[in-house]
C-alpha cells in the first residue's frame, strides 16, 4: 500500500502538469526513490486523476512489482536513479519545448529566470525513444551534468530531490521556451540585460 502522503504528491503534480497542457490525458510520467524501491506511475494512467491504484512500488535494480502494467518509461527512471543523486524524476511533454527541441540541439533560455536557474538544456536523440536501454543510458549521463534534458521530439526528464523541485526544472523550462517563441513572433532586435551571457552557451 503506498502512503497516502506520497500519494497526494503524485496526484497534486499530475494534476499540475495536466492543467498547464505539459501532457495529454494519458502522457508523462512521476516517480522517487525510496532507498533500493522505485514508486512510478503504472502504465495507461491519467497524471491529471491518478486513483491510488496507478502508483506501483518496485526496486530499482529489477521490476519486482507482479505488476505487467509498470510504465514504459520504467528502465529509463532505474537507469536514471541508479546513475545519478535523484530522488524524484517528472517526465512531460511540454508542447512549445518539443516544437524548439526539432531544430536545435540545445535551448538556451533569454528570459532572466531560466537563464539563472537552468543556463542551457541538451536536446539529446535515440532513433528508438522509449523503454531502450540506449536511451535510457544516455538520459541518464546527461542528468550527470543537468537538471533537465530534452529527448528530441520527444519531452523532458526532469530530475530533483522531491517531485516539486522535478517540476520546477520542468515548468521553468516550458516558461522560457514560450518566451523564446513570443520574442521570435515579435521579431525586434534582442538587448542583452544579462552579466556573462555569453557563459550560457557554454555550461
Amino acid at each position: 500500500m503506498i502512503d497516502e502522503r506520497i500519494f497526494q504528491q503524485f496526484s497534486e503534480i499530475g494534476r499540475d502538469l495536466y492543467e498547464h497542457q505539459m501532457i495529454s490525458s494519458h502522457g508523462g510520467n512521476l516517480s522517487i526513490r525510496l532507498g533500493d524501491r522505485i514508486i512510478i506511475k503504472r502504465r495507461g494512467a491519467m497524471l491529471g486523476r491518478l486513483r491510488p491504484h496507478d502508483l506501483i512500488e518496485t526496486g530499482i535494480d529489477k521490476n519486482d512489482s507482479g505488476v505487467a502494467l509498470a510504465s514504459t518509461e520504467l528502465l529509463a527512471h532505474r537507469t536514471i536513479y541508479q546513475q545519478t543523486p535523484a530522488l524524484s524524476i517528472c517526465h512531460c511533454h511540454p508542447r512549445t519545448a518539443i516544437a524548439l527541441s526539432l531544430s536545435r540541439d540545445e535551448i538556451v533560455p533569454i528570459d532572466n529566470e531560466a537563464s539563472y536557474l537552468l543556463k542551457k538544456i541538451p536536446v539529446i536523440w535515440e532513433e528508438f525513444a522509449s523503454g531502450t536501454p540506449e536511451m535510457a543510458n544516455k538520459l541518464a549521463a546527461a542528468l550527470q551534468q543537468y537538471k533537465i534534458v530534452f529527448l528530441r521530439g520527444h519531452g523532458s526528464f526532469a530530475i530533483g530531490q522531491t517531485l516539486d523541485e522535478a517540476f520546477f526544472w520542468s515548468s521553468t523550462l516550458e516558461e522560457a521556451c514560450e518566451i523564446i517563441l513570443k520574442a521570435k513572433i515579435i521579431n525586434e532586435p534582442f538587448i542583452e540585460y544579462r552579466g556573462m551571457s555569453n557563459a550560457y552557451n557554454k555550461w
